[in-house]
Order: structure tokens, then C-alpha cells, then sequence
């Protein structure tokens, strides 16, 4: 972008991306006017992505957490109100004043206001960004969430901007003024809790505006559960203090009623507070007047900001967020996040690129796709805290399936993306894993399945897990820890991290040893269609663990345990082909029970990081099978039901070992996220033959897609080198 830094007090202008990609323009005068310009005609889109018709099933706009994530769930963003992940409506409202009349970009409301030809959206790994045109105006609208893994600080900062880039496409000048507005309904859980605001002034070479509200009780860290929403801390919505800018917060009725028929919005605060959030919606409003737009891209931009003050309960002890961990305060983030934006965006675009571009060398236009959508949501369904001394520590969320916080087969599915972009990720999601299997609270020798419900990390707490093994998953969880740790150690070229837990997981290692071939009736991560025994995948997990904890021994100097667990883990495996091969030439479901079938998704690490544990026509023979079973929407999870998990299906997919393979098996489910009628939130849980959803979203488990980067080893090298 070519950047033109104005007086202070002003915003950065630059040429943007409204001016090209795919793009409908409606004349030969308004393609002339662009030309004349000297812009190339080609956004990000046009260099990034394949798939320019590309429809996600719901498109995130402000992601950074379990709590501070809102989602549009249809095409255009006019039809309905923008949503929390979990569906609450959390509310924002756009609208842009040409020549003075009023048209609508964001919300079906004001109902009396038109709305704004969306003209394209774009779906990008950190932006989302919609084309609007109106009265002889282009508007693009882009939100941005910079959820750069290679730098945990920007990451981890609760900042989220909305982009607002306006420019004539008839040749004319036009006055133009800008709104914006978020909603009280983003502070509570339901919205019959009280809320208060009030607002302040930052001074600086940019000063701002900053509007703030939250609940009246502020319950910090009062409640735990899946279908819940936060009502502690408090959201700003940030804009430059300049004379072009007001801001207030009102009814939403009063100040989106008064800018569509004035211009203006309200003179003075609402001062009737504290209220309940559905009396008379209170809103947090901004309006900006652009002037006279003519041929040159004008350029503004919001800053939304959640400030949670406190952010996970971990073993009774309450956690601040790690942007708060050297001592920072909010308006210093506020500052710097403000100062940071134009930087941060050119950042962002640089990153989809590059990272788009890798997945189309990998995987090609669908698979590009799938991990686009992934992206911000496996990033966003975790919550970055710290420690007492500063470690970093990352939370996952058990979204839309029972709440649980750090849980295992929620992490070990999801860590491909976190291999991929910053291991130091993958034992920040380990250690309160450790922390409690360590501590005096349980008694098992295998992994525990998690450590409480979000967001209260105090250990489990449903139908009392921790004294009983009946609702425990002993070799699903073991398993994956040993895998991770191993993983971590093969990226790393240490296994430093397994060395400070050694005897925790020899334990683990012990127990796989013993039960891993042929597992008991226990509870397992694939059990949707019913527990069973003997489960032949379940066994994969248990003896690629055996073998991983055998790789970490030895480069930590253990030979003779290296060469005990490794020599263990490929007799299982020579057993275990023996055991599972079914007549049909592919290999079980489970061991005793012939003329079924399953996906063996956890091969995929015997395949990436070269263990040569298990026959290689192992993997080619279920490929094969895979290729006649999958149904219009992807490869179902086992012969007892027709619906998959997405994550395992990318598993799958990337065993084959021919590109055409690959190809075909991922295919289904970009066509799933494209076609499905279920507009939520990328789910991992859906029916192969419609395309609907079962259950599950927004969970982070989405991150494995990123699988198939992991075989490219100058790609996996590249972004984990990146990492600070």
C-alpha cells in the first residue's frame, strides 16, 4: 500500500484495496476513473485465493476469544444482526450518508434506511472484507483480527479494528459521513442484566475517543458453562478526537434514527443508566464526516477493545490476561494498538498471502479454502493468560459441546496450526494439563481429559471424573499427550519440555504399554455412535505414542528406554496389521468385529514424521477404501453412522500420497462449508450426505486442517522459524 501520513491529528490515508480484484465495476467511466489512478487492478483476493465464489457458513468479523467473538451468519451483512459465536445477537450497526441520504452496510435496521448493494465479500486467514456501492460511492469495509502467532503480544492483544475505505466510482465528488455503532448486548450474557457506560479523551499525537461499557455487577469469573457469554469487563470502541469525529452513547434507536435523518447523532450522552440491556438497546455510536470524496480512496478506521481484567480462574487463582502480564495498562494498549493499526494491516495482508499461497502448493484451491476458514476461529477459540511469573498459558474452549477448558482431544486435533505457526502455543496448552495431573488431586497413571469448565481451570468438575475411571479416556488421552510432546520435540530438536515432566509421562508410557493394543471399553474421543472395545484407531494413537515417548528418551540420553519403547511399539505395530486386516482387504473398526470400517486418521503422524512403525500399504489400502465410501459431503467417520469430523477427514486426506488423492478426498468438505445450511460457525461435526450440521462450532479443533502443511517440510521449517 502506499501510505500518505497526514497532520496528527488525522488518520493514515492509503490506497486500498477497493480499488481492484473482483470487483464489478458498472461502467467503462468508473474503471477509466480507477485507472487513472495507476493502481494495478488486483487486490489481495485476486493474489491469495483460487476461489473467488468461495461462501464460508458464517464469516468472522471480531474474533479474539471464547468471549470477544462475533460472527456474521449470512451472505450479505444487511439480512440479519451480527452474533456471538453461540448465536446471542451482538449487535452492530454501519451506515454511509452520500449527498444526504442514508443507505445501510451493517444490520437490517433502520428497516427504512436502504441498504447498500453488497457488491463482493472475501474471505481472508486474519480479515474479512465486504464491497458495498451506493449513490455513485464504493465503500469496502474490512475487518481485521491480528492474530499473528509469530509475535504473542499482538496476538494476544484484545484489539480488533473495522476498516472503512470510501472513493467516487462516477466521476462526481460527493459528501459523504460515516457510522458505527456496537451494541450493549456484547457485555452480557442475556440481556436482561443492567449495564453502565461513560466514556474519556487519551491525549497523544493522535488523540482519541474512547467509549466504554460493561455490566453494572461485573460477576468477574462468577459463572462457568458452554452456552455463555461474558458479563465482566468492559468494551471501548476507540476513534480518533478530531472535529470530524463525534461520538456518543444512546439508544440505538435515537442515534441511528437521528444520523439517517440529520447526519448528526445526539448532542449528549444518555444518562438513564444503569439498565437493562434490551430497555430502549443502548449503543456505543461514532459517526466521521469524509467530505468531499472524490477519485482518491478515503480511509477511516474503528478500534474495538475488550478489556476482561481477569480472564481465567486456574487452580483458585485468578489470571490476568498476557497482554497484562508486564504491567500495562488499557489505555497504553489502546494507545499502541491505534498507533499500530496501518502497520498491523499491511502485516495482515502480507501474512493471508503468504499463507494462502502455501496452501495452494500443498493442497490446492479447496484446500486453501478450508484452512482460510479455519484460521481465526481455531486461534480464537483459546484464551492467552499468564501465569504468576509470566509463562504464557493458552486455554482451549470446549465450544458447543460441553464447555471444558484445556481439554486433550480438544488440543491434540487442533495442533497442527500451532505446530505449524508457534510450538511455544502447543505447551502453553500442555501445562495446566501437567499442573493438575501433577498435583494432589489425581490419583490416575494415565492423562487426565481436562482441567474444569471454562473459564474456571480448577480441575474436573463434571460427574465427578477425577474419582472415578468410568468417565475417564485413558488411552485416548495418554496418547495424545505422548504424540504432542513427541511432535513438539521433532519441531523443536529437543525434547527440553518432556525432560521437566519425564516421570509424569513415563507413567503415561507405562500404562499405553500395557492397554494400548488392544484397548478396553473406555470412553474414546470418536465415540458418537457408541462406546466400543478393541477400537483399532484408538490402538494407532496408543502405539505411535509408545513409539514418540521412545524418540523423546533418546535424544534425551536414554538408550536403553529408547530402545525398549521403540522395539515395543513396532511388535504392536506388526500385531496390530495382523489383527485388524478385515476380508474386505481394509482394516476394522474394531478388532472383533469384521465387515466394519473406520477412518485411521492417526496414521498421519507415522506418515509426517517418518517413525516407519506401520506398513506403508497400510495407509495406501484405507485410502483406497476412503476414495469408494465418501458420500457428497466427505468420508463418514465409521460404517455405523453417515456423519464426519472435519478435522479427522483432513487427517485422512492427507495420507494419500499422490495429490490427486488428496485432492478428491478434501474436496467434500470445502463443498460442505460452501453449500451447508447451517449457518454457524465452522463445525467439525456434520452429515455427509446433506451438509447439515450435528452438532458443535467455533471449536478449535478446526486447527487441524493445517495438517497437510505439516508434510511440506521447507513450509513447516519457514513459519516455525518464525516465532519469537
Amino acid at each position: 500500500m502506499l501510505a500518505k501520513q497526514l497532520h496528527a491529528e488525522q488518520l493514515v490515508l492509503y490506497d486500498s484495496p477497493i480499488l481492484g480484484g473482483t470487483m464489478l465495476y458498472r461502467s467503462t467511466l468508473q474503471l477509466l476513473i480507477l485507472i487513472s489512478l495507476g493502481v494495478t487492478m488486483m487486490t489481495s483476493s485476486a493474489q491469495t485465493t483460487k476461489s473467488p465464489d468461495f461462501r464460508p457458513p458464517a464469516t468472522p468479523l471480531v474474533t479474539v476469544d471464547p468471549y470477544f467473538s462475533v460472527w456474521s451468519m449470512t451472505d450479505k451483512l444487511t439480512d440479519e444482526p451480527t452474533k456471538h459465536w453461540t448465536g446471542a445477537t451482538h449487535g452492530m450497526c454501519g451506515m454511509l450518508r452520500i449527498d444526504g441520504k442514508p443507505y445501510r452496510f451493517i444490520s437490517p435496521v433502520p428497516n427504512e434506511v436502504p441498504a447498500m448493494e453488497q457488491i463482493s465479500s472475501e474471505l481472508h486467514p486474519t480479515r474479512s472484507i465486504y464491497r458495498f456501492e451506493a449513490g455513485g460511492v464504493a465503500l469496502t469495509v474490512t475487518f481485521t483480527t491480528p492474530l499473528l502467532m509469530d509475535d504473542l503480544d499482538i496476538m494476544a492483544r484484545p484489539a480488533s479494528y473495522a476498516g472503512f475505505d470510501v472513493v467516487s466510482t462516477d466521476g462526481k465528488k460527493h459528501d459523504v459521513a460515516l457510522y458505527f455503532d456496537v451494541t450493549g448486548e456484547w457485555v452480557v450474557n442475556t440481556t436482561d442484566q443492567k449495564i453502565l457506560w461513560g466514556r474519556h479523551q487519551l491525549a497523544g499525537d493522535t488523540p482519541l475517543q474512547v467509549l466504554r461499557i460493561g455490566s453494572l455487577d461485573q460477576p468477574v469469573l462468577a459463572k462457568s458453562g458452554d452456552n455463555l457469554r461474558i458479563d465482566w469487563g468492559y468494551l471501548h470502541l476507540v476513534f480518533p478526537n478530531t472535529s470530524e469525529n463525534s461520538g456518543v452513547i444512546a439508544s440505538a434507536e435515537m442515534a441511528r434514527e437521528e444520523f439517517a435523518e440529520k447526519g448528526s447523532i445526539p448532542a449528549s450522552d444518555d444518562m438513564r443508566m444503569p439498565r437493562p440491556v434490551r430497555d430502549e438497546l443502548p449503543v456505543m455510536a461514532c459517526t466521521m464526516k469524509l467530505g468531499s470524496v472524490g477519485s482518491e480512496v478515503v480511509t477511516r478506521f474503528a478500534t474495538l477493545v475488550y478489556d476482561d481484567q481477569y480472564s481465567i480462574e486456574y487452580f483458585q487463582r485468578k489470571l490476568r490476561p498476557y497482554w497484562r502480564r508486564n504491567g500495562i495498562e488499557i489505555d497504553e494498549m489502546i494507545r499502541i494498538a491505534v498507533r499500530e493499526y496501518p502497520e498491523l494491516l499491511k502485516r495482515c495482508e502480507k501474512f493471508d498471502q503468504e499463507m494462502v499461497t502455501d496452501a495452494l502448493k500443498v493442497g490446492g484451491s479447496d484446500y486453501a479454502d478450508i484452512v482460510t476458514t479455519a484460521y481465526r476461529q481455531a486461534i480464537a477459540a483459546h484464551k492467552l493468560a499468564a501465569d504468576y511469573d509470566g509463562t504464557p498459558l493458552f486455554f482451549s474452549k470446549e465450544c458447543f459441546s460441553n464447555g471444558c477448558i484445556a481439554t486433550v482431544d480438544v488440543t491434540y486435533p487442533s495442533s497442527p496450526i500451532f505446530y505449524l505457526f508457534n510450538t511455544q502455543l502447543i505447551q502453553a496448552m500442555m501445562e495446566p494439563i501437567f499442573e493438575y495431573a501433577e498435583g494432589p488431586h489425581w490419583p490416575f497413571d494415565f492423562a487426565p481429559h481436562d482441567v474444569g469448565t471454562y473459564p474456571k481451570a480448577n480441575g474436573q468438575v463434571y460427574a465427578n471424573n477425577a474419582k472415578t475411571i468410568k468417565f475417564q479416556m485413558p488411552v485416548e488421552e495418554s496418547g495424545n499427550m505422548l504424540i504432542m510432546l513427541g511432535v513438539l520435540a521433532y519441531r523443536d530438536g529437543n525434547a527440553d519440555y518432556a525432560a521437566k515432566h519425564w516421570n509424569t509421562i513415563t507413567k503415561w508410557a507405562s500404562y499405553l504399554k500395557e492397554k494400548g493394543l488392544d484397548p478396553e471399553n473406555q470412553l474414546c474421543t470418536d465415540d458418537f455412535a457408541g462406546h466400543l472395545a478393541h477400537n483399532t484407531n484408538l490402538s494407532i494413537k496408543a502405539i505411535t505414542g509408545l513409539a514418540l515417548y521412545g524418540y523423546m528418551a533418546d535424544m534425551l540420553g536414554k538408550k536403553e528406554v529408547a530402545e525398549e519403547y521403540r522395539k515395543a511399539a513396532k511388535e504392536m505395530a506388526v500385531e496390530w496389521k495382523k489383527m485388524a486386516l478385515d476380508e474386505g482387504g481394509h482394516y476394522r473398526l474394531a478388532f472383533d468385529q469384521p465387515g466394519t470400517w473406520s477412518m485411521k486418521y492417526n496414521l498421519v503422524w507415522d506418515k509426517i514424521l517418518g517413525l516407519d512403525l506401520f506398513d506403508p500399504e497400510i495407509a495406501k489400502t484405507e485410502v483406497a477404501s476412503y476414495k469408494k465410501r465418501c458420500n457428497a459431503y466427505g468420508l463418514p467417520l465409521d460404517n455405523r453412522k453417515d456423519y464426519t469430523k472435519g478435522d479427522w477427514l483432513a487427517w485422512c486426506a492427507t495420507l494419500a500420497d499422490n495429490d490427486e488423492d488428496f485432492k478428491t478426498l478434501i474436496a467434500p468438505l470445502r463443498k460442505y462449508l460452501h453449500d451447508s445450511e447451517s449457518r454457524v460457525p465452522f463445525s467439525d461435526w456434520h452429515y455427509t450426505t446433506d451438509g447439515k450440521v450435528v452438532g458443535f462450532r467455533a471449536r478449535s479443533v478446526v486447527g487441524g486442517v493445517f495438517i497437510k502443511m505439516l508434510t511440506d517440510p521447507d513450509i513447516w521449517k519457514k513459519w516455525s522459524s518464525r516465532a519469537k
